[in-house]
Parts: C-alpha cells; structure tokens; sequence
C-alpha cells in the first residue's frame, strides 16, 4: 500500500501516469496520489488506472494552520466533485498564488529579479510552491544545488519561508469529511511537537472530523513508530501509512510501505480493500 505519494501536478518529479506505472510495478494494490493543495494528479489518471486488482483511491496533501504552525492534513476517498472539495481547492490554490506573489517580493529585495515570473515557468500546470522557485534559482544559477536555496532562501526561518495564507486545521479537515472522504495528520512527528501539543493538535482535529495519523511515513525508524503508535492508541485514531514519494533517489524513499497495523489499531486500508490490514508494496 501507499497512501500518501507526489507527482508532478504538485511537486513530485514523475508525470501521475509515470507515477502511476511505477507502482503498479512495484506491485502496490492499493494506492494514491496525494498532491499538494491539488487533486490535479488524481484527475489524471482516474480512467486510465489499471484493471489489474490494484485499488486507486482518491487524494490530496492539504496545507493548513494549527497554533501559528503549518500542518498538513492527506485526505483519502473523498468526492473531488463535491462543492466543499471544489471550494476548498480552489481557496488553496488562490493561497498559492498569493504566498507566491509575497515570496517573489522578498526574494527581490535580495536581489532576485522575477522570481515569479521565473518560478511560474518552472510550475507550469503544477501547484506553486518553493520548489518552483528553488528550480528557478538553481537555472539562473543564484545557487548550486536545490538544497542551497532552501538552505540559504526558502527553507524553515528563511526569507522564502511565507506560511500566512494557509486556512485553518478545522476548515479543511470538514472540507475533507463533508466530501465522504477520511481526514488523516500527515507526518505527526515533523512538526516538532511536545506530546501535550500534539494531543492538542489531535483534540483539534478530532473535533473537526479527523479520524486517522499516518502511523508510517517515508524512512522513519521504529522509536518514532512507537512513538506515533501510542498516541494513536490514547487518542482512538485509525492509523495510515505512506513513502511520502516525490522522486526517485537513494537518500529518499521507495514507493510502497510494507505495512501491518499494530494490534488495537485500524488500518484505513480496510475501507478500500476490506478484510485486509497488510499490503506489501
């Protein structure tokens, strides 16, 4: 299984077709695409998913606001026609453009001339983000590698960091239960919480609709399983479980999570393959 995955509609480096390919190679049964603020990948390859057994669900990597800190909240099966999702998608991208436009006026003030301009070339179709603008950078050879301009411009704390336009954790959590679809906290651990916030954060999320964390997301060694496993268990949250893939690389992770849900817990994976609580990718 892989429920949490980036193509190119967002910024991942695969086409969703290529994408789409790659995991029906690796032999993934249940899968989806899970772009940023976009379910453009999703719509890509929604007719054209293989007839092979393999299972593609409906998704999206939403970005939110929770206590002055940007969460990202995937949502899974939901209706992407529904007028909660269109509405909602349309606010993020609106958002994008917006951080976009605050991004390439910082930038300038250090002297990087039609960031914007340049960074929209880059995106093309896909979703705006740092990236776009890190590529752009890289191109016009303001810095030598991807990681210098976030190291330098765009990353945490940096000048490029604009966090401001995101809605709230409530607004798209509901946007995803109201669309029939399953709200789950991405990545739990990365956002660098005391296990007192991150309950606050899960109480919040409750509240609103949520019902599952992502138990497993790309490289994450057993303490940190543990760790998530056991917040899952207090807080009576379904568990999920993704590569967070954008591209292929050695220091990255693979498409496809082998994956079992601990005792006590529920896979999510059951509401699209019933009866199963183990894919292997």
């Amino acid at each position: 299984m892989d429920f949490h995955t980036h193509s190119s509609a967002s910024d991942g480096e695969l086409a969703p077709a290529a994408l789409l390919a790659r995991a029906r190679e690796r032999g993934i049964r249940c899968f989806a695409i899970t772009d940023h603020d976009t379910v453009g990948g999703y719509l890509a390859v929604r007719d054209s998913a293989p007839d092979d057994g393999m299972t593609l669900v409906s998704g999206v990597e939403f970005s939110c606001r929770w206590s002055g800190v940007t969460i990202h909240i995937v949502g899974l099966g939901m209706d992407v026609e529904h007028p909660a999702m269109r509405q909602g998608l349309a606010r993020l991208a609106e958002a994008r453009l917006e951080r976009g436009a605050k991004i390439a006026t910082r930038l300038a003030k250090l002297g990087f001339a039609d960031a914007l301009a340049g960074a929209e070339t880059r995106a093309g179709d896909s979703q705006l983000g740092r990236p776009h603008f890190a590529e752009w950078m890289l191109e016009q050879g303001f810095v030598e590698s991807i990681n210098e301009a976030f190291d330098k411009y765009l990353g945490q704390g940096k000048t490029g960091d604009v966090k401001a336009f995101w809605p709230e954790l409530e607004e798209v959590t509901r946007w995803i239960v109201e669309a029939g679809g399953t709200a789950i906290i991405a990545h739990p651990l990365k956002y660098k919480f005391t296990h007192t916030k991150l309950r606050a954060l899960v109480a919040a999320f409750k509240a609103a609709g949520g019902t599952a964390l992502e138990l497993v997301n790309g490289r994450q060694n057993p303490e940190q399983t543990a760790t998530l496993r056991r917040l899952a268990l207090e807080c009576e949250l379904a568990v999920s479980a993704g590569s967070d893939f954008h591209r292929e690389s050695s220091f990255g992770p693979n498409l496809g999570v082998e994956f079992r849900a601990p005792e006590g817990l529920q896979c999510i994976a059951q509401q699209f393959l019933p009866g199963q609580s183990e894919e292997r990718a």
